[in-house]
Formats: C-alpha cells, structure tokens, sequence
C-alpha cells in the first residue's frame, strides 16, 4: 500500500467507516420496526415495507448477514488505520490511530447511526431493505454456514427457533396501545375501543336493569288500565305477564299495535297475538357473548335469570350499547342522570346506581368486585341497615347517606377521595 496516497487511503477508511454506520443503523432501524405498522404498509402495497417484511420473516438470516458485512468492514478499517498511523507517526502513530479508530468507530459507526436509526427507523429500514435483498442472494452460502452453527448452539441451549416474529398482543397490551395511541385517535374513540375490550370481562349482570326497577303490563289488569299504560310507555317494548314477572308471557313491541290501542281498534285478544315468547339469558354471560347472542336470535331484550331460574333483571341491546359509545340521554358528558354533582364538589347519587356507573363517569375506584350497586356496596361494608345520615368511609370517599326507604339505602353524598396528609 506504499504506492497509495494518504489522502486516498483516508477516503478509503472514511467509506469503510460509512458503511460501518450503514450496518449498524440498518439493524437497530429493521428491529426496531413496528411490526403491526409495518405489516399495514405492505398490505397497502409499500415496496420497501415489503421488503423488509420479507427480510424479518427469517431474521436469523437477516442478523447473520448485517453481522457479516460489519465484521468484514471493521476487519478491514482496522488495520488500514494502524497503517496511516504508521505513515505518518512511525510507532507511536500505530497507538495513536489505534485509540483514535476505536473513538471514531463508537461515535461515528455506532452510537450515532443506532440512535438516529431508533429514533426514525422507517427512513433507515425500507431505503436498506433494498440492499439486504439482493445482497443476501449473493453472501446466502457463507451466511446459512454461519447460520447452522449458530442455529445448532441455540438448539443445544434448549432455545426454539419456530416462534413465530409477530407475536398477538394480549387485551391488556392492547388496551395500553390504545391509550397511549394520544391524538392518533381521538379520545371518543378511545373510550370506545376500550370498552370493546372490557365487553368480554362485563357480564350481563353488571349492567341490568334490577327486577324492582322493571315495568311492565300485569295481562289480568282492567283492559282501561292496560290501555292507558301502553299509551304512556316510555319504552318502546314491555315485558307482559300474570299477577307479577315471575309468571312471564313475553314481550309486546307498543310501536306495532300504539295507533290501534290509541283509537281502541283492538280488543285483549289481539293483543295478546302480538306478544312474543320470553327471551332468557343466564346472569353470568358476558357482553361480547350475549352481543352475539342477540344478533343470532334477532332479539333486542332479554330477561336475566339466575342459576335457580329466577328473574333477576332486564337487558335490553341499547343497554348493551351504552356500553360501547355510551349514553343515549342528554345528560351532561361523563355524567348519568342519577348521579348529580353539587357546588361543594361532592356528588348526590341514586342508591341504586351501578358502583361501574359511578366509576366510569367520575373516573374512580370505588371496589366493584363484590355488590353491583352503591347501596349493595355500603351495606356490605357497615354489615347492618343504617340510618338516615350516618356516615362512612370507603375507598377513601367520605359517604353519607341522605335518604332511606323500606330498609334501603335510597340517596347518598359521596366527597371525592380523601387523600391523608404526608408529614
């Protein structure tokens, strides 16, 4: 290398050098990918998404080919460095290039191209993946060499090589995708895509109506009672029945026979051929279950029965979808109409609001393992039926109860959470 210039065999180092950094930032860029973005660009038909899809489908292969070139480009820098050290300084300028190489390869071939490759891996990856495709035809026997020997290390180690390279994310990884998803999403939707998440861990108990609460057309009433309360339903379909919802006979939809009931151009009899057989569904199942039950069944409402068949409640498809988007009312956002908040900060909620409710509209953690609602949620925890104004502390919300009716917890102020002071 006597008859070569100092100035070439700088330019020589310095294009070893770059392809350096091209190796090192093509492989932290190709492994850092988003592996779900990266399978959407290439199903959109980005060739250099493809590309690299193709070259990480065997990302043994790919490692072992990027390693190579690196290796061989380090092997051959390091030397021509101590030589134009040689050059120029004798001896001493073996050590000094030396030490002057290994600052630069860490700087300039290292640390620099990985952090710009990890911050801005699509802009290293896809234009790289054009390079690795041809060149791993061209290098394949000395990497599958390479390759088997290393396979056969990692299998003697107990380590599988058929897993697959996209694994599925679980519900929860899913969630936490979407919630740091941040303005790629708007927070609407958000709140919508986690609660289809939550439909499988939600059962239909949860968010029933409870039997007391359940109205209905007793079939034995005066024809003038039956009439006028089919006139003034707020529902659209009732559950019909004998003497009380035990004695079920199905469910009547007002909108086919209103007009007729209006102007009395139907008897009891009609109207009884109107109704249709009861629906039901066990406490335990899940929303994502029952959402498909009542695509399959073409129904819209469903009486909740527990595992001794007795009526527990009722479920309608609009309960159900509140609890996708949300509710159906005018209420002020986040809030439901049994919940009102008041100037103090402290809010005065229905008894018998779901304990979900509560914790969904004003984002807290009130426990919502054991009883559904808050007057089940207070009486479990004082163990015996309390007075009007008593007080109590759970979850660390002051609890104060303002009205009680026939043994039950009616109204109740809740503080906000109280958090202790840290000395």
């Amino acid at each position: 290398m006597d008859d070569y210039s100092i100035s070439t065999l700088f330019i020589v180092l310095a294009v070893l050098l770059f392809l350096s950094a091209f190796f090192s930032g093509s492989e932290t860029a190709l492994m850092a990918l988003n592996r779900y973005r990266l399978r959407h660009l290439a199903n959109k038909g980005h060739r250099g998404a493809r590309l690299a899809q193709n070259l990480l489908e065997k990302p043994d292969r790919l490692i072992g080919l990027i390693l190579l070139g690196n290796n061989i480009v380090n092997l051959l820098a390091s030397p021509l460095a101590a030589y134009i050290g040689y050059r120029l300084y004798g001896d001493v300028g073996v050590f000094s290039a030396t030490v002057l190489f290994i600052v630069s390869v860490l700087i300039f071939a290292e640390v620099t191209p990985k952090t710009l490759a990890a911050m801005h891996p699509e802009k290293f990856a896809f234009p790289a993946s054009y390079i690795y495709t041809p060149l791993q035809y061209v290098t394949y026997p000395i990497v599958l060499l390479i390759n088997a020997i290393a396979n056969t290390l990692l299998k003697l180690c107990g380590v599988s090589l058929n897993q697959a390279g996209l694994n599925s994310l679980s519900r929860d990884e899913l969630r936490t995708v979407v919630q740091e998803a941040g303005s790629l999403i708007p927070r609407t939707h958000q709140n919508m895509l986690i609660s289809i998440l939550d439909l499988e861990s939600i059962t239909v108990e949860d968010i029933m109506i409870p039997r007391n609460e359940v109205l209905g057309i007793d079939i034995d009433s005066d024809w003038e009672d039956i009439r006028s309360q089919i006139a003034n339903a707020p529902f659209t379909r009732m559950p019909i029945y004998h003497e009380n919802l035990d004695n079920i006979v199905g469910f009547l939809h007002l909108r086919k026979i209103f007009a007729r009931i209006v102007e009395d151009e139907i008897s009891l009899e009609e109207l009884k051929q109107h109704v249709r057989e009861p629906y039901f569904i066990p406490e335990g199942t899940s929303l994502n279950k029952q959402l498909l039950n009542f695509q399959t069944e073409k129904r819209r409402i469903s009486l909740v029965v527990d595992e001794y068949g007795d009526i527990q409640g009722l479920v309608t498809l609009e309960d159900l979808l509140e609890e996708i988007v949300g509710e159906f009312t005018n209420a002020p956002a986040d809030l439901t109409t049994d919940i009102h908040p008041q100037k103090d900060g402290s809010y005065v909620i229905d008894g018998s609001t779901n304990v979900r409710d509560v914790n969904k509209a004003l984002q807290w953690k009130l426990n919502d393992e054991g009883p559904r609602t808050i007057n089940g949620l207070i009486l479990e925890h004082l163990e015996t039926i309390p007075e009007t104004g008593t007080s109590v502390l759970i979850d660390d919300h002051p609890i104060e109860i303002v009205r009680m009716l026939n043994n039950s917890i009616r109204t109740v102020r809740i503080q906000p959470k109280v958090t202790a002071d840290i000395e």
